[in-house]
């Protein structure tokens, strides 16, 4: 019987299952030959799943993997610079490629693809083909180009966030139906794939004109009747390379296949086929799994052969399934979850609250997981329904336990050492547990276990991770709680919902738990994070709990001050303007520079305006007036927004303290990140914003004490490139910027000019951070040969720092990653880019292991201060990059010092034998601004 009606066809988009499957996996090699085979395992895996959730009713009879064959098509006859400005392929991914054919033949799918075809030209017409026959069909992919074949029967699926799009999901998308995708493309262009479309206009836009006129074809002959000017005349002026456009977005649903929709009948796969193909990738854990499935007897893989990132054997794979998540509603429930928790010694434990801010937010509920697919949520404070339906009482709703009753049963469980407490970003529910009496410990955190592995891979949170090691979508926060006005707290979440969407979180961490723990010792990165991601989890907490004072007085009249300077300036801006205008409007500001003042280096942008950036008020302001004094504004303006506004807001009512939040897995090189509000970025550059600092002061009877590593960077640096100047000067003590300029223009110390030293110190700082001749002009104000030339002479005095740079960028091209003094990895997956890119990626990489190498040292001091400052009338508030703040009693601030600075300058001993000493430097004062 042929293909038709009551038949189903999948079309697989096998190049999105590749990119993905490369993507998030770290780097692999097969281990007998060093073969890269990442992105097969990845795709082998992805696989495996698809076939695993396609039974059943609505299971598909016919299936095929489409792939793209070679990079011409018929398109580049076309038109030659369709898709120019893709970047070439990562070299460790072409010899794969041929593998992934290979692996969906092994599975026994078909596997098709075409010469001077795309695979979207193929699946068009497979779907033309099965819609006419009457069948169904569902392409799996999210890619737009192929949203206009959606309707009739076809409908697209997200494997990714697990969605189906159908009519209305392309309308969302685009603004029109399916049948007019290629219009709104033709208008809008695409900049990946570089079809030109008409300037200036983009996806919103070309809907309305499309919506309006009916189709591109109408549009373009009526676009005299378009009101607006410029976009009348652009339709006119660019007519042929929109009509153009069309034909390249235009699927060609015609492609002369061989084959037909019956040869694509779903098949079993064959264990004589698959079982050999995995046994040669090395696939140990995935072999085992599917031999099990199959029936037949796995092949032996000797470990010996175990390829890098290949994890031991996994848990067996459990479907996610809410139905089987449970309420505890009571005592003797709750305990009988203790007992197992107890019994197995290990827990994955989430908290709900009402909100984000750890110390104010309050417990919600708390839920709990010790096998996966096997988990509870314990509602607490959830809120009833008022009688018209939606919430709004202040009862609680029914079924809860007393909230102090379950913490009382959960605290011996949570604080007892035998049991391992689980979490994603445990610092969070360790805060909240902290509020109710509860220290919990010992911990381990999935978010910091993928981070040590994958640093410069992808991002950390639950989603994420999940849908790349778990290949499961979570339950999405926002349908519960809305958005705008009409959004609520979780603690007015239905129970029932809330039991699933909470359960279903502890069951993804534990899950994530047993995929990427394994995996720490195979990556080589289980020191990492026992010793430097792990402890300092508590750290960090505690540092948070304690915030630091603020004085809302002093912020007041900052702001006050601001304003007045920001109007003073304002005039003066209108004055040399010759009128007024909004000073905080690009646009305007753009026309008053380039229009009416005629200045040069006026760029427009898509949107029509002038580029008036940072970069373009710097390089004018070495010659005029206006923008200078824009730049002067904008900083004020800044100032004022970001801090002496808005931490008025941040100050805790309660505590009459800000308390910021550390982000440890926020930066690939280990740099923490602080937010809500953002401490680290206070500009102490200039007066005003050192001024800034003044308002962070001490409570009575306090003092504020500030230690700062010196140089830290430009130390590690000397070590790492075996710079021996730099190596001595350090060692005695010499001023480095002094040092260097002597180096670098044969000036005596003693006869040091301050003006010489400082293009010493902009090229010292400059260098690390792969400064250029024109970033370096920039800086110093001076010509870009001049500038290039300090950089030339810089490296011929200091070869050793070329050497390290160019063997460091070696490294990360053929490892795809480098490595810090303490063995951090930070991934670079971007090392092997061309173009804008290349650079980017170069300097990121040269910096990494100096920038790594500095934050692994000063996590090492948080992560010890604690013990030796025990006992002392001090805490530890802030870390600021190389600083760490303090806050002492008057009388014991001597002590302090000379212990958090033995603790500090210690911090790399005996893990690391730096040639060249740590020093730290110390300050007091009343304030942050004395201190430091």
């Amino acid at each position: 019987m042929g293909f038709g009606k009551g038949h189903h066809l999948h079309l697989i988009d096998g190049s999105a299952f590749i990119f993905r499957a490369y993507h998030a996996l770290p780097p692999l090699t097969r281990k007998s030959d060093g073969l890269p085979i990442g992105a097969v395992s990845g795709f082998c895996n992805m696989l495996h799943r698809y076939v695993e959730a396609n039974t059943g009713a609505d299971a598909p009879t016919h299936v095929a993997v489409i792939f793209d064959k070679g990079s011409h098509t018929f398109r580049n006859d076309m038109y030659d610079q369709y898709k120019a400005n893709r970047e070439e392929m990562p070299e460790d991914l072409r010899p794969q490629i041929p593998l992934t054919r290979r692996a969906t033949e092994a599975f026994n799918i078909a596997c098709k693809e075409l010469e001077g075809y795309e695979a979207d030209d193929i699946i068009a017409t497979l779907a033309v083909q099965a819609r006419e026959a009457g069948g169904r069909v569902t392409i799996i992919s999210s890619d737009k180009d192929l949203m206009q074949l959606v309707g009739g029967g076809v409908e697209m699926l997200d494997a990714m966030k697990n969605t189906r799009i159908d009519r209305e999901g392309v309308f969302e998308k685009f603004g029109v139906y399916p049948e007019h995708v290629v219009d709104v493309q033709a208008l809008a262009g695409d900049s990946v794939d570089n079809v030109p479309g008409a300037p200036g206009i983009g996806i919103k836009t070309a809907a309305l004109l499309i919506n309006e006129y009916g189709s591109l074809e109408e549009l373009l002959d009526r676009a005299e009747e378009i009101k607006q000017p410029k976009r009348r005349q652009t339709l006119i002026d660019h007519r042929e390379q929109i009509e153009l456009s069309k034909k390249l977005v235009t699927l060609d649903d015609k492609t002369p296949i061989d084959f037909t929709l019956d040869d694509l009948e779903v098949k079993e796969p064959d264990p004589e086929v698959l079982m050999p193909f995995l046994t040669e990738m090395e696939f140990r854990t995935l072999t085992k799994r599917l031999a099990d499935q199959l029936g037949v007897e796995a092949p032996v893989i000797e470990a010996t052969v175990q390829a890098p990132g290949d994890a031991p054997e996994e848990p067996e794979t459990v479907p996610f399934d809410k139905a089987t998540y449970t309420r505890v509603g009571d005592r003797d429930a709750l305990q009988g979850w203790i007992e197992k928790i107890n019994e197995r010694g290990y827990v994955a434990v989430d908290t709900e609250t009402t909100g984000l801010n750890e110390m104010i937010a309050d417990l919600v509920g708390i839920s709990l997981c010790v096998e996966a697919g096997e988990a509870c949520y314990i509602p607490l404070t959830h809120r009833a329904e008022s009688g018209e339906g939606l919430f709004g009482s202040d009862e609680l709703a029914e079924g809860q336990m007393p909230l102090d009753e379950a913490i009382a049963l959960l605290k011996p469980v949570l604080e007892d050492p035998a049991v391992l407490k689980i979490g994603q970003n445990m610092k969070y529910d360790a805060k909240i547990f902290a509020r109710y009496g509860i220290d919990v410990a010992p911990i381990d955190d999935t978010m910091l276990i993928s981070y040590a592995q994958h640093a410069g891979l992808h991002n950390h949170s639950m989603d994420s991770l999940s849908e790349r090691y778990l290949g499961h979508t979570p339950i999405p926060i926002k349908p519960l709680l809305g958005s705008g006005k009409s959004a609520i707290t979780f603690d007015k979440v239905k129970i029932e919902d809330a039991v699933a969407y909470a359960a279903e979180d502890a069951d993804i961490t534990l899950r994530l738990w047993q995929t990427l723990k394994p995996r720490l010792h195979v990556a080589g990165t289980t020191k990492v994070y026992e010793r430097m991601e792990r402890p300092l989890v508590p750290v960090l907490a505690q540092m948070e709990r304690h915030g630091i004072k603020v004085d809302r007085d002093t912020l007041s009249r900052m702001s006050n001050a601001f304003a007045q300077k920001m109007a003073g300036l304002e005039a003066e801006i209108h004055e040399l303007a010759g009128e007024t205008f909004n000073v905080g409007s690009p646009k305007q500001l753009g026309e008053i520079l380039f229009d009416k003042m005629g200045l040069e280096g006026g760029k427009k942008g898509k949107t029509g305006a002038y580029a008036t950036g940072a970069d373009v008020l710097e390089d004018l302001a070495t010659t005029h007036d206006l923008p200078a004094r824009v730049l002067d504004w904008r900083q004020l303006s800044k100032l004022k927004s970001t801090y002496t506004d808005s931490l008025q807001e941040h100050i805790n009512p309660d505590t009459g303290r800000v308390h910021t939040s550390y982000s440890i897995a926020g930066a690939n090189t280990g740099r923490l990140a602080s937010t809500d509000p953002n401490l680290q970025n206070i500009p102490v550059r200039t007066e005003e914003g050192r001024r800034i600092r003044e308002a962070f002061v001490a409570e009575p009877g306090n003092v504020l004490v500030s230690l700062d590593y010196s140089q830290i960077e430009l130390r590690i640096l000397a070590h790492i490139a075996g710079i021996d100047a730099l190596k001595e000067a350090f060692r005695d003590g010499q001023d480095i910027h002094a040092a260097t300029a002597s180096e670098m223009f044969n000036v005596p110390l003693d006869e040091m000019t301050p003006d010489v030293r400082r293009q010493a110190k902009a090229i010292n700082f400059g260098v690390i951070y792969g400064i250029s001749g024109f970033g370096l002009a920039r800086n110093l104000r001076i010509p870009r040969a001049e500038a290039q030339g300090f950089i030339d002479r810089y490296f011929e005095r200091f070869p050793g720092i070329r050497d390290y740079m160019d063997a460091t960028k070696s490294f990360a091209k053929e490892h795809l990653y480098v490595e810090t003094l303490f063995g951090r990895k930070i991934h670079t997956p971007e090392i092997g880019a061309k173009g804008p890119r290349a650079g980017f990626a170069q300097r990121a990489a040269i910096n990494a292991p100096i920038q790594g190498t500095a934050a692994d040292i000063i996590r090492r001091a948080m992560i010890r201060m604690p013990d030796a400052i025990e006992g002392k009338p001090a805490k530890m508030l802030l870390q600021v990059h190389d600083e760490l703040l303090f806050e002492v009693a008057e009388d014991g601030v001597d002590d302090l010092i000379a212990t958090a600075r033995e603790v500090m300058e210690g911090a790399a001993d005996p893990a690391v034998k730096l040639d060249v000493p740590l020093i730290v430097d110390a300050g007091r004062g009343a304030n942050w601004a004395e201190a430091h």
